[in-house]
């Protein structure tokens, strides 16, 4: 097979499946896809991307004579049948771009599958010879049909697995110089043990979004009514005195006291601030000097990692910052790889998604391989039967 690709070492691909002609192959994927109405009180599949996205795993294995059948969830069901999370416009739009290729019930309707109930296990398992793991979003997840599946059956890394790990643990090796990194959304915590381990890869680490006010507050500036996380501002002081530049925004666009924001909303007074946040004021974007020394940040990089909003930018007067950040990682010429559903949809939004390198299809996925260098479903690979450390003789 000769070596594999970076993050990939002892993990079972395509290949290690030997011949797949005329047996069943269980394929996980991630169809967990958008929905519309479609007019007529049905459904339809609103965005095909991440179906798509499995396609060249699928077509190798049924070009190869298997039978091949997926598994996904979709949504959050409220119990075992609940009609809203019903696969069939899932299944529609499959057989309308991979004909022949089954797809079975939502596996969120099982409660199984978060426990990782042996039980559930041998229903996924039964009638099949092999195993497929194409769903990198819910590599994270140590589920019956991420971690389970792998233990009974041969099994291998898809197509597009490979190729996310691939290009996401390049990251944290031998990324192009400089590596600047560009880290925002809400909440501090979630993310601070990836900003340490990014850190220690990165040329530069730009901090915007909710989580920026803890940082500041860490450097002794008043954040105002901002989202701060009072018990992360010591872990923050750390990252900071840490030997990587950290830069945090200079000027803050904020929203006065008691005024809402969000999508269409028009309330309270926008102004922007040098400094600290006045009482009561709400910290929601970054300001244009911000925008500035980001932009030039990212223009002279060699590789990008972007993931999280600059700010609140589902609401119009909080969306220039994160728009910025779009086109600046759009038009850097670097490598640049973007993940995470709301800084995705803010290229799309700008029109931007063909202008980037990758698009990762798993946020919370590519933040905890980022932060701890392996994920429940590539350990559970690495120990399938058929994996290269399991050979014997």
């Amino acid at each position: 097979m000769g070596e594999r690709p970076a993050g990939l070492a002892g993990i079972p691909m395509l290949e290690d499946l030997g011949d797949v002609a005329g047996r069943r192959v269980l394929v996980r994927v991630d169809f967990n896809v958008p929905l519309r109405d479609d007019g007529s009180g049905g459904r339809l599949v609103a965005d095909d991307y991440r179906i798509r996205a499995s396609l060249p795993t699928l077509a190798w294995l049924t070009e190869r004579g298997a039978g091949v059948v997926c598994a996904t969830h979709l949504g959050r069901p409220s119990g075992p049948s609940d009609p809203a999370c019903d696969l069939a416009p899932v299944r529609e739009a499959l057989a309308r771009l991979a004909p022949g290729v089954g797809l079975l019930e939502n596996l969120r309707y099982h409660p199984g599958e978060a426990a990782n109930d042996p039980a559930f296990v041998d229903e996924l398992v039964d009638g099949f010879a092999c195993y497929v793991n194409d769903a990198f979003s819910v590599a994270h997840r140590a589920h019956a049909s991420v971690v389970g599946v792998p233990s009974r059956l041969p099994s291998a890394a898809g197509l597009r697995l490979a190729h996310e790990v691939s290009v996401l643990t390049t990251l944290l090796g031998a990324p192009a110089r400089p590596f600047v990194a560009v880290l925002g959304g809400a909440k501090v915590a979630d993310k601070l043990g990836v900003v340490a381990s990014v850190a220690r890869a990165a040329d530069a680490v730009l901090v915007g979004g909710g989580m920026a006010f803890t940082f500041l507050a860490a450097q002794g500036r008043a954040v105002g009514a901002s989202m701060l996380d009072s018990a992360s501002v010591e872990a923050c002081r750390e990252v900071l005195a840490g030997p990587v530049h950290v830069e945090l925004p200079s000027d803050i666009v904020a929203l006065s006291p008691g005024a809402a924001f969000g999508p269409g909303c028009e309330t309270g007074e926008v102004a922007t601030f040098d400094g600290d946040l006045p009482e009561g004021w709400t910290g929601l974007d970054v300001g244009e000097r911000t925008i500035g020394a980001f932009a030039k940040e990212l223009a002279g990089a060699g590789t990008i990692l972007w993931n999280g909003p600059m700010g609140a930018f589902e609401d119009a007067r909080f969306a220039r910052g994160t728009g910025a950040v779009a086109r600046a990682v759009a038009t850097s010429g670097a490598f640049s790889v973007v993940g995470g559903g709301d800084s995705e949809r803010a290229l799309a939004a700008a029109g931007l998604s063909d202008a980037v390198s990758f698009v990762s299809t798993g946020g919370g996925a590519m933040l905890a391989l980022l932060e701890r260098g392996d994920l429940p479903a590539l350990a559970a690979l690495r120990a399938a039967p058929n994996a290269p450390g399991q050979r014997r003789g």
